[in-house]
């Protein structure tokens, strides 16, 4: 299964900052849906992002009801993302 959406590049700053994309409050109900078969503990839940050219895999992180996809630095780098930025990304859960 495949989820497409545009959002803005923050930050949250923990122990050290990190960086992350909201998913839109529209698809988290599906997201919640897919935890259900994927999540292996702590509401977390196994992802490909694809942003541009970068394809990686990841962990969607549950925070307020949402999730947020970490963007590493780089995948950032290479694709030229900056904080601010709203940038298209692509979720790839499941096999294949």
């Amino acid at each position: 299964m495949l989820l497409s959406f545009s959002a803005p590049v923050i930050e949250w700053r923990g122990p050290s900052p990190y960086v992350f994309a909201a998913v839109p409050q529209e698809l988290t109900e599906e997201v919640r849906r897919i935890a259900r078969e994927l999540s292996y503990g702590w509401g977390v839940v196994p992802v490909r992002v694809r942003v541009g050219a970068s394809v990686w895999t990841t962990s969607l992180f549950p925070r307020d009801g949402g999730y947020l996809v970490p963007l590493r630095g780089k995948e950032r780098t290479a694709e030229g993302i900056q904080l601010g930025d709203v940038i298209l990304l692509e979720l790839g859960f499941g096999e294949g």
